[in-house]
């Protein structure tokens, strides 16, 4: 018997996606993309709670950024989330990078529990609602910063050259 029980991890800096189902399967996706901020999203049967680092989502600083964390569920409608419940763990990068990854986290997480547990055309619909509003919210950032090169400061920046 199936126990409901979801669990997906977005690692944003070398980047892997795994999706944990128990018992024992598990699935790779492509790399999601942060910055350097993980979110590691628990998704279960439940009745509607969603908590990052064991508070829930009204509580998570900065308060400017409340709308951005808030995106997936104002968008998809209360209901959908009503049926679950998703803890998020998040560590590492900064403010910002840390709720762009949670936000991301709480998508995929409830696409991926649409997919196992209810149904391919719930999925699929939530899916393009998402994507439609914001790829990011399902897609990650792939950029990244370049590394120092010698023979100049920085990147792409060389040392000034005297002639005399």
């Amino acid at each position: 018997m199936d126990c409901g029980r979801l669990m997906l991890v977005v690692h944003c800096s070398c980047a892997n996606l795994f999706m944990r189902c128990h018992p024992h399967t598990c699935c790779r996706f492509p790399p999601s993309v942060q910055k350097t901020a993980t979110a590691v999203a628990h998704c279960k049967r439940g009745n509607g709670l969603i908590k990052v680092n064991g508070r829930p989502l009204e509580m998570i600083e900065p308060r400017t950024l409340q709308y951005k964390l808030l995106e997936p569920v104002l968008l998809l409608g209360k209901e959908r989330f009503a049926g679950v419940d998703i803890r998020v763990r998040v560590k590492g990068g900064g403010h910002v990078a840390q709720i762009y990854a949670i936000r991301q986290a709480i998508s995929k997480a409830l696409v991926a529990y649409y997919q196992k547990y209810v149904d391919e055309a719930s999925k699929k619909e939530i899916k393009d609602i998402l994507i439609q509003y914001d790829r990011t919210l399902l897609v990650a950032d792939p950029r990244r910063c370049e590394s120092k090169k010698f023979g100049g400061p920085g990147a792409r920046a060389r040392y000034q050259k005297s002639y005399r």
